[in-house]
């Protein structure tokens, strides 16, 4: 397993693609399949999972619309990814954004540079997670929004917001320069998506009728599953190859993930004498997202104490904004207050006293967790300023909420008829 002071200079190394000729390497299969096969995963996640998890815990008048939503929005964000985003956040530029090397994917590596995988298998991976960061919104705000206001939110959002702290965290920006360590995602990912929800919701507003547990607990139940397996090919590919960090990070997923379900449900059976499916699959995302900061760097015992910890906060944060934010998801309280843990324990939890990898000389205890705050504090002011900004001006031109009868009758019968979808 690597030692934590090389991480960095790697996450740095990949923000910087060499023409293909300069090449001299080539690139290795097993690495490259690797990479290609997490990026399937992580769509998994996505499409099917997160469609699936969204349209169940909705009414049924609402199912098909919100899964259309969760469709668009992927088509929008993979579409954007390779026009600009993909650029924005990895090409060579400054210690703010990327330049415009890669506009339209051109001029990708044959190898990308500091590793043994076609430059274009990393792009899939990256587009998969950016993918993945803007339909994990939908379920936020679902029941009350327009599939045309996605449409014209998703580009905006990963252009403002996703992509440049993409490039501040991982592809050498000015965060990662400061300190800020985030292995696989638990601020680029989930912290992103989780206050950037936060935000969705409070502009949205309440639902009338809110639908809670929503038609259909099971069909939430498999979307859940089949995104607790997908996020897997987060962490596994962040290792960028078929190594032994790959496959201790896949195992601290696990570990987090059945801490943090076996914690929410014990919560659950002490404070409402009564265990529940949902609660235990909310707790594994909650731990999910809480070791994706660090899955490749600490140990076992940490990765289930990390798991616990976050379990415990998202569940209380969930409860005290309940009521106050209709997030129906639990967006901002899983993946939001999941993500903050992780990446708040991260430093403790490196240390090789709590059987992590350990730090370089030059680097302390406090400081990291002074760097790790910090990057909290931007990337959570980042994405809540930017969505908002985001929501309101394409608000100018499409409204984001349906109308009062609209929303009674269920969005499905507003929105989907014989004449397709209102794009008004």
């Amino acid at each position: 397993m690597m030692r934590f002071s090389f991480a960095l200079p790697l996450l740095t190394a990949i923000a910087v693609p060499q023409p293909a000729w300069a090449q001299v390497a080539v690139a290795d299969s097993g690495d490259t399949g690797w990479m290609i096969l997490c990026a399937l995963l992580v769509l998994l996640a996505a499409l099917p999972g997160l469609m699936l998890r969204h349209a169940g815990q909705v009414n049924v008048r609402s199912a098909l619309s919100v899964t259309a939503q969760g469709a668009a929005v992927a088509a929008v964000a993979a579409l954007t990814w390779g026009i600009a985003g993909y650029s924005i956040a990895y090409a060579p530029g400054s210690a703010w954004l990327g330049g415009g090397a890669n506009l339209l994917l051109a001029n990708l590596a044959q190898l990308r540079d500091g590793l043994t995988v076609p430059e274009s298998a990393f792009v899939l991976f990256q587009l998969a997670i950016a993918l993945l960061a803007a339909c994990l919104l939908v379920g936020a705000v679902a029941e009350r929004t327009r599939i045309g206001w996605w449409v014209a939110f998703t580009p905006l959002w990963l252009l403002i917001v996703y992509a440049p702290v993409a490039h501040a965290v991982w592809g050498g920006g000015w965060l990662a320069d400061m300190g800020v360590m985030d292995f696989a995602g638990g601020l680029v990912l989930h912290g992103v998506a989780g206050f950037s929800a936060l935000a969705l919701s409070l502009i949205a507003g309440g639902r009338r009728e809110p639908s809670d547990p929503g038609h259909a607990p099971l069909l939430s139940l498999a979307g859940g599953g089949l995104l607790w397996v997908g996020l897997s090919g987060v962490v596994g590919g962040w290792a960028l190859g078929a190594t032994d960090d790959a496959a201790t990070a896949i195992l601290n997923h696990l570990f987090a993930a059945c801490a943090a379900a076996l914690t929410w449900g014990l919560l659950d059976r002490m404070l409402n004498a009564r265990t529940s499916a949902t609660g235990i699959l909310s707790g594994a995302l909650a731990g999910i997202a809480a070791i994706a900061a660090s899955a490749a760097l600490v140990g076992t015992g940490g990765a289930m104490l990390i798991g616990i910890i976050a379990a415990c906060v998202a569940r209380t944060g969930g409860r005290i904004l309940s009521g106050r934010v209709d997030d129906g998801a639990g967006v901002f309280a899983i993946h939001g207050l999941g993500g903050l843990t992780g990446v708040l324990l991260l430093p403790l939890f490196v240390l090789p006293l709590m059987g992590g990898v350990g730090f370089d000389a030059n680097i302390s205890v406090g400081g990291a967790l002074t760097a790790q705050a910090i990057g909290l504090i931007v990337v959570a002011l980042w994405a809540m300023v930017g969505s908002a900004i985001a929501a309101l001006v394409v608000s100018v031109v499409i409204a984001m909420r349906v109308g009062a009868q609209e929303e009674a009758d269920g969005l499905d019968a507003s929105q989907h008829g014989q004449q397709g979808w209102d794009f008004r």
